[in-house]
């Protein structure tokens, strides 16, 4: 279930990162710039091609994975207080305005968006007022307390919830101007939630449904106005400027689950089994010609390590009760390499890579706990380090396929399934009392060994192409 959540942590944090624009181009003339959206009447879509499916996706996904995450909120926060305990950063408190501030800045310098400055306000104001009605309305009946411990009203995040609806504002007024637009945007409030959770102010769940919260009032908010005002916008002719892209180069949002294809710990029997995990991250591309092009991509693994047989252990006294808890091996990985993608359809795409780069990795420990007779003769917890483990930096190379259904022009869903493999020297240290081996038994002597680090990754992409 973690790794399935961990799928939405970044990837649908980001679902309206090219959001959807409202009708093909080819649907509005030159000829006619302020044409009527409201008279086009499109025959024979799909489900995923109606208005409101590509609408309501993206709400309905993050509301389902801060529900899904609820159970694990805690695990996750772990994690996070593992590889950054001490991190503080207050640029989430500025950065979830900057989209709204872009809006205002490209409007007084005279680009023209979607609506004048009047509309756009109004419409800006009511998405404003719905967000705000929902977050207060559900932060003050659930009571949630922060994860550090402060005041009670976590669920759901107000700052995620502003950042989304601001980056919805600058998706509505210049998405159809410019894509970039909309890469910034949602991609400032994707950066805004993630700093919510690693300022550990607010739960996994809350950055989701507050993302959720954000979008959702965006889009009632525009929605009311433009009934209002009975057309889709004062600037109708800004419709007829979206092209289609002649190369698929693209930026995408990755997640999915990781499967070890060797023992990592083979060697030193610290592990006794290939292991699944998870990866997430981003990748992209810039082709050159509609089938060749050059990218790479920047990811994290994690993988989690079998606690120790009990026969390794050797007390003097064996506990009446203990566990042992291990901590998950973890991979930061960057790749550069070509790549090669192949049309089938204009909606289907097959995309090869073959990329080489630098792998970062993450120490681990091992514990056992157990209790134990306290000076006052009460019981009290007691934890020692058994085992350490800590790999060396490496090359990794990194080669796979991917298979793109595209929305439309702009955004796509990816399946992918790649190879990787890691030639990494992991040093270890034993404390005493593990029976390792005859030469692994010095106390907490280091010894470095050559281990194979091969897995495979399946998961889904989320592709805004440019």
């Amino acid at each position: 279930m973690k790794r399935t959540v961990l799928l939405f942590i970044t990837l649908f944090n980001v679902e309206f990162l090219m959001a959807q624009a409202l009708v093909p181009s080819d649907s509005l003339p030159e000829s006619h710039p302020m044409v009527e959206i409201d008279s086009i009447k499109p025959v024979g879509q799909s489900f995923m091609q109606k208005e409101l499916a590509k609408r309501s996706v993206a709400p309905i996904l993050l509301f389902s994975a801060a529900a899904t995450t609820w159970g694990t909120r805690e695990h996750i926060r772990d994690i996070r207080n593992r590889y950054l305990p001490t991190f503080k950063a207050r640029y989430d408190d500025y950065l979830q305005y900057g989209p709204a501030a872009a809006v205002y800045a490209l409007k007084f310098a005279g680009i023209k968006g979607r609506n004048n400055t009047g509309r756009a306000t109004l419409s800006y104001a009511t998405s404003l007022v719905i967000m705000g009605v929902l977050v207060n309305s559900i932060k003050y009946t659930t009571r949630v307390q922060r994860p550090e411990g402060t005041k009670k009203n976590s669920f759901p995040s107000g700052h995620t919830a502003m950042a989304f609806t601001n980056a919805g504002f600058l998706d509505k007024e210049y998405g159809l101007v410019n894509p970039a637009y909309r890469i910034a945007g949602y991609g400032s409030a994707a950066l805004t939630g993630l700093g919510r959770n690693l300022n550990n102010r607010h739960w996994l769940p809350d950055v989701l449904a507050g993302a959720g919260v954000g979008i959702l009032s965006n889009e009632l908010g525009y929605f009311f106005i433009d009934k209002f005002y009975k057309n889709k916008g004062d600037n109708l002719g800004l419709l007829s400027r979206v092209e289609g892209n002649d190369n698929p180069s693209f930026l995408s949002l990755k997640v999915g689950t990781a499967l070890a294809t060797t023992n990592f710990f083979e060697r030193s029997g610290l592990d006794d089994r290939k292991q699944k995990g998870f990866e997430a991250g981003f990748e992209g591309a810039y082709f050159f010609s509609k089938k060749w092009g050059i990218g790479g991509d920047i990811g994290f693994a994690s993988f989690p390590v079998t606690p120790l047989r009990d026969d390794w252990l050797n007390f003097d006294e064996e506990p009446h009760e203990y566990s042992i808890e291990t901590q998950s091996m973890g991979f930061l990985s960057i790749g550069l390499g070509p790549y090669y993608s192949y049309e089938l359809s204009d909606r289907f795409l097959i995309t090869l890579k073959a990329t080489g780069g630098y792998t970062a990795t993450s120490s681990g420990k091992v514990f056992i706990k157990y209790k134990d007779d306290g000076d006052n003769g009460q019981m009290i917890d007691v934890q020692e380090e058994v085992a350490r483990y800590k790999p060396k930096p490496a090359f990794r190379w990194n080669t796979g396929a991917a298979f793109t259904y595209k929305l439309n022009r702009e955004l796509g869903i990816t399946a992918y399934s790649n190879y990787n493999q890691i030639k990494s020297k992991i040093r270890y240290n034993f404390a005493d009392g593990v029976e390792v081996d005859e030469h692994f038994n010095d106390g907490l002597n280091s010894f470095t060994v050559q281990e194979k680090i091969n897995y495979f990754t399946l998961g889904l992409r989320l592709t805004a192409f440019f």
